[in-house]
C-alpha cells in the first residue's frame, strides 16, 4: 500500500511521502489564494474551494483565514457556514452533512500520533474519519478528536472538546463534551414564540 492508502486507511503512514507532498503543495497554493484579504471576490473564493474540496454543496461559504492539511479529504453537504479561524486536517475524510454550522476557530482533527515515544519519534502517525450529521452547530473553539461521529440535529457548546461520538438531537458541551439534555418539542414552541416577538417589531 502506499502512504496515502494507508492514512485513508486508518492505518500508521509517513506524511514524509513524495505523493502527499504533491498533494499539499497544491492544496497550499489554493489556500494562499482563498486567504488573500485583497481578494473579495466571492464568486472566486467559492470556485476555489470547489478546487480544494472533495466535494462541496450549494449554499456555502467559509470565513478566511482557513487552514486544511489535504483539502481532497473534505466532503461538505449544502448551506454550510463557516466562521474565522478554523482548522481541518483532514489526513483522514472529513464529511459534513447539510445546513452545518461552525463558530470562529472550530477544529476538526483527523490526525493522531503514536502514544509510545519510540514508535511516534519514527514519524508514524494515523488518522480517524471525522462525521459530523445535518443540522449542526458547532460553537466557538470546539475541537472534534479523530475518529468521533457526531449525529443530526446537535448543538455542541463553545469550547468542547468531543472525544467520543455524540447521538442525534442533543445538546453537549465541556472538556470532555458530554450529552447535557436532548433536544424536544419545547425548544421549538420556545423558539417559534421568540419568531413570532422578531416578526412583530
Amino acid at each position: 500500500m502506499t502512504q496515502k492508502e494507508k492514512m485513508l486507511s486508518g492505518l500508521l503512514y509517513i506524511a514524509n511521502d513524495e505523493e502527499l507532498a504533491k498533494q499539499y503543495n497544491y492544496r497550499k497554493e489554493i489556500l494562499s489564494k482563498f486567504n488573500d484579504e485583497n481578494n473579495t471576490d466571492t464568486a472566486k473564493k467559492q470556485e476555489l474551494l470547489k478546487k480544494l474540496f472533495k466535494n462541496i454543496g450549494k449554499n456555502c461559504f467559509i470565513n478566511y483565514p482557513f487552514r486544511c492539511d489535504y483539502g481532497n479529504n473534505i466532503t461538505i453537504g449544502d448551506n454550510f457556514y463557516a466562521n474565522y479561524d478554523c482548522i481541518f486536517l483532514d489526513v483522514n475524510e472529513i464529511i459534513i452533512g447539510n445546513n452545518v454550522k461552525f463558530g470562529p476557530r472550530v477544529c476538526l482533527y483527523t490526525a493522531g500520533h503514536p502514544i509510545d515515544k519510540d514508535i511516534r519519534n519514527e514519524l508514524l502517525e494515523y488518522g480517524y474519519p471525522i462525521k459530523i450529521g445535518n443540522d449542526v452547530w458547532l460553537g466557538g473553539n470546539v475541537v472534534v478528536n479523530p475518529g468521533v461521529t457526531i449525529g443530526n440535529n446537535v448543538v455542541i457548546g463553545s469550547g468542547s472538546v468531543v472525544t467520543h461520538d455524540i447521538p442525534d438531537n442533543v445538546i453537549a458541551a465541556g472538556n470532555p463534551c458530554k450529552v447535557i439534555r436532548k433536544i424536544d418539542i419545547n425548544d421549538k414552541i420556545y423558539w417559534n414564540k421568540e419568531k413570532e416577538k422578531y416578526l412583530k417589531n
